[in-house]
């Protein structure tokens, strides 16, 4: 069946400026880009005063299957990043079983492709059980579709591996994406360290825990001529390495979450364990500098870090709680509210490093909306505001700190190799 999309402003990063534009999609990609198509058989659907983009992607997710379904699956959070306009997500392999081999691999394909939801794309670990001390059968997950190789929150500490994790990844063209703490500096940290670290008489976590291992892999990456990416990038002066590093030719990339962009660690005096992450919330000048790192192209990508957690787990002590918190549904409208509408981020700037960005980083072809295309989009509605609500959430999980939080713009659907497999319910009954 043919769908036909009007009235909407095409936002597309691989064009010089926005245009307000029809889109008419068949048999999973864009036919025709163009005003006031004209068409028979196909379903119309007004988008007047939405925004059209390619489908966001996020690059950094944790979906907990196999394992830990009690704290999501691989539909919910599929389902999650749909509602939170992604259509495609590269999630973490700190599964149970780790997805140090093909059979967990193919498994979290398999789930994927029944779920019918967003793409999912696996990340493999560079160790076998995230151990840092073998590497893990990286070949064979590459036959069955891992885009990287990480040992996500379990940083490589021995160099000798990561230098050889290095060096094979280059012969796969995968990026290797770096939790970059020094485990020793960090210790049983759970806060950044600094004035409120003083004053809850929590446990710190030194920033140049995070400094140390960034400037470490980068060095390791330009020996070894391969690409590094670092997650979450949290501090100004990992920043200021990884721009010197790239003004230096290595292939070095790095991601920013939502939450660094927009919490500061005074927030954790009030004891919250939505507060609780790692790498921590870091101080305002901190912020300022990934803002302006995320303005100057430093920066690559935006990534969530979706880390589904119980409500038991985290009603736990603060010290007691795990790390992380979720973000599929609360990413777009979250930088969209605090960045864009405040002047400080450009929605141009927004929807690259949503899109272009992050694809570049997995070694993809950037999406767009050019005429025969795969039609993976994103319809944003700018002014529709509301108040997130977690416990309307698609994901398991509840564990967000922007729970109650007024948000303006959001997705509104999406649309997967052409097919509208989300629709946000509220804002399609005031169009009707």
């Amino acid at each position: 069946m043919k769908i036909l999309l009007k009235g909407a402003l095409l936002l597309d990063p691989s064009k010089k400026k926005p245009e307000k534009l029809d889109l008419l999609i068949e048999h999973g990609r864009i036919a025709l880009c163009a005003p006031n198509i004209q068409t028979e058989d196909a379903e119309i659907i007004d988008l007047t005063g939405t925004i059209i983009t390619p489908g966001l992607i996020d690059i950094h997710v944790h979906l907990r299957e196999p394992g830990r379904e009690d704290k999501e699956t691989i539909e919910t959070g599929s389902k999650a990043a749909l509602a939170g306009g992604f259509t495609s997500i590269a999630c973490m392999p700190n599964t149970s079983p780790v997805n140090d081999n093909l059979s967990v691999t193919n498994f979290i394909i398999d789930q994927a492709r029944k779920a019918a939801q967003a793409r999912v794309f696996p990340i493999g670990a560079i160790s076998k059980g995230q151990l840092g001390q073998e590497m893990s059968e990286i070949g064979e997950m590459v036959s069955g579709g891992i885009v990287a190789i990480s040992d996500d929150g379990h940083p490589v500490m021995n160099s000798e591996l990561m230098r050889r994790a290095l060096e094979y990844s280059r012969m796969f063209d995968l990026p290797i994406m770096e939790h970059a703490e020094d485990k020793n500096l960090v210790g049983k940290g759970v806060m950044n360290e600094g004035l409120a670290s003083t004053m809850c008489g929590l446990p710190p976590q030194p920033g140049i825990a995070e400094d140390i291992l960034v400037d470490r892999d980068i060095r390791l990456a330009e020996y070894t001529s391969a690409h590094i990416h670092i997650c979450h990038l949290s501090r100004k002066k990992s920043l200021e390495i990884v721009r010197r590093a790239k003004q230096q030719g290595i292939h070095v990339t790095c991601e920013v979450t939502p939450h660094h962009l927009t919490l500061t660690d005074d927030l954790v005096t009030s004891f919250d364990t939505n507060y609780k992450m790692a790498p921590p919330l870091r101080t305002p000048e901190d912020i300022e500098a990934l803002i302006q790192g995320l303005n100057d192209g430093t920066i690559d990508a935006i990534a969530s870090d979706h880390a589904p957690h119980t409500s038991q787990e985290k009603e736990l002590e603060f010290i007691d709680a795990p790390f992380g918190i979720i973000g599929l549904e609360t990413t777009l409208p979250i930088v969209l509210t605090k960045l864009v509408w405040t002047n400080r981020l450009t929605l141009e700037t927004l929807i690259q490093r949503l899109t272009t960005g992050p694809a570049r980083v997995l070694h993809h072809e950037p999406p767009t909306l050019a005429e025969g295309a795969i039609a993976d989009l994103t319809v944003i509605d700018p002014d529709y505001e509301f108040t997130i609500d977690a416990d309307t959430f698609f994901s398991k999980s509840r564990n967000t700190p922007f729970n109650g939080e007024k948000v303006k713009g959001c997705c509104v659907m999406t649309l997967v190799d052409g097919e509208i497999r989300y629709r946000h319910s509220h804002w399609s009954k005031t169009r009707t």
